[in-house]
């Protein structure tokens, strides 16, 4: 029996894919379809696919011509996977001539004709206009949005607003095409989505707004300090089927989206601690917003929904207690580790603008342990460590840019597909967050050091 092995991302599947395939097919007794994972994509830089993988799975199954789909997820598998089903025939497109030589060691390669004329860029360019996004705050985090969004396909910046007018026609001056707006309601007009990156107390207001004038809303982290406004947000976002997700760059990024599957699927057993650590050492200068007490400033407000993320992801929203201790300074948290009780597990995270610490990410489990390195929030590489060392992984990965294409990508994605969610960073998780950072404000069970 002659069997055949083909790889691609097959996004929006259309006749080019079903004639390659059929062409793979003729080639041998038995095909075996390779498709491409999320992450995988990811990391190749291939941040416009359409459709998940699953949905992907499906529509390769749906064409009859594939005996068995499996998952690509890494590079160099290819050759594994060749030696693995003992494959006689590797075939791929026309386009791809030359590239793949050199696996004629472990089988015959065969170059199959394309379709001209048909692509999934294609498609995806006809199937959608870009999303027009308009930035609220020019501060320091909206200077990377637009060059972080032209990495993106369907997404669009055109308009800037900050109450702040000079800061708005100077942004708004460093890019091709973003219109510097006098006012929010201008901004509404000119765009399909809002991006908001003003400082936290003024989160709400803009987001409520925005939803209520039909955009969508991508809305810097933490997104509101309560939780009874996130869920209100979210409701509201809800009943109009518009999207609106949190900005947390750590929550999309591949690698680490790939940790905590892997977390989840028991290569470390039960998860019974996790330990997330982030510092950043600035001037004490109360002039800035991030050490004014009537401006949110401090440091579990401006770094807190970081390590919260792995805490909630990996055991859940439905903790028993939550208690911080803080070093203050003016009414400002220049440092706050916060530990969490769970049913099966205890957590804790630490915070500092005036503290320095390690910044690294460690879960503990009943068979091993994951470690991360500083900057752990902006995950390229972790290891997984046993008692015999012998089983012992480490992982690499790429981080691109400043992180928020893969936020942006996420967004625009939800949009055009019609998922008013993400299962990255779920609206509980949101929720969850905005809940720790009110219990803070409260301070409730807040204990001075």
């Amino acid at each position: 029996m002659t069997r055949v092995i083909t790889y691609g991302t097959y996004d929006l599947l259309h006749q080019g894919h079903i004639n390659l395939l059929r062409r793979a097919k003729e080639l041998g007794d038995y095909l075996i379809v390779g498709v491409t994972s999320d992450s995988f994509d990811k990391e190749r830089g291939k941040l416009n696919v359409r459709d998940n993988v699953l949905e992907r799975v499906e529509a390769v199954k749906s064409t009859g011509y594939a005996d068995q789909v499996i998952i690509e997820d890494y590079v160099g598998q290819k050759i594994d996977d060749i030696q693995k089903y003992d494959i006689d025939i590797f075939a791929i497109g026309s386009d791809w001539e030359g590239k793949f030589d050199y696996l004629n060691e472990f089988c015959k390669v065969v170059y199959l004709p394309r379709t001209e004329g048909i692509s999934s860029s294609m498609l995806r360019a006809e199937a959608t206009r870009d999303v027009k996004v308009g930035i609220v705050g020019c501060g320091r985090v909206a200077n990377r949005f637009p060059g972080e969004a032209e990495v993106v396909s369907g997404v669009k910046t055109v308009a800037a607003y900050d109450i702040d007018h000079e800061k708005t026609t100077s942004f708004a001056g460093k890019f091709d095409d973003v219109k510097p707006c006098g006012s929010f309601a201008e901004l509404l007009e000119m765009v399909d989505a809002v991006y908001v990156a003003t400082p936290h107390l003024s989160h709400y207001e803009y987001i409520r707004k925005s939803l209520e004038h039909g955009k969508h809303v991508l809305a810097e982290t933490p997104m509101v300090l309560r939780g009874e406004q996130a869920t209100e947000l979210f409701s509201l976002a809800e009943g109009a089927n518009l999207v609106l997700m949190e900005a947390n760059k750590t929550a999309y990024c591949p690698a680490f989206n790939h940790l905590t599957v892997m977390i989840k699927s028991g290569v470390i057993g039960d998860v019974v601690d996790v330990e997330a650590s982030l510092s950043k050492l600035w001037d004490d200068d109360l002039s800035l917003r991030e050490f004014d007490s009537l401006q949110a400033g401090g440091s579990f407000y401006e770094l807190g929904s970081y390590p919260l993320l792995p805490i909630l992801r990996l055991c859940g929203t439905d903790y028993e207690n939550l208690n911080f201790y803080s070093r203050m300074k003016d009414g400002v948290d220049m440092y706050t580790k916060g530990v969490f009780g769970f049913k099966d597990a205890v957590c804790s995270f630490k915070v500092g603008l005036g503290v320095k610490t390690e910044g690294s990410l460690v879960i503990s489990g009943t068979k091993g342990y994951a470690y991360v390195p500083a900057p752990w929030w902006k995950t390229d590489y972790f290891e997984l460590r046993y008692e015999n060392q012998n089983l012992n992984k480490k992982f690499f990965y790429q981080w691109d840019g400043a992180g928020l294409r893969y936020e942006i990508q996420e967004f625009v994605s939800c949009i055009v597909n019609g998922r008013l969610s993400t299962s990255k960073l779920r609206k509980s998780e949101s929720i969850c967050m905005a809940n720790a950072m009110h219990q803070f404000e409260e301070r409730i069970n807040v204990m001075k050091i």
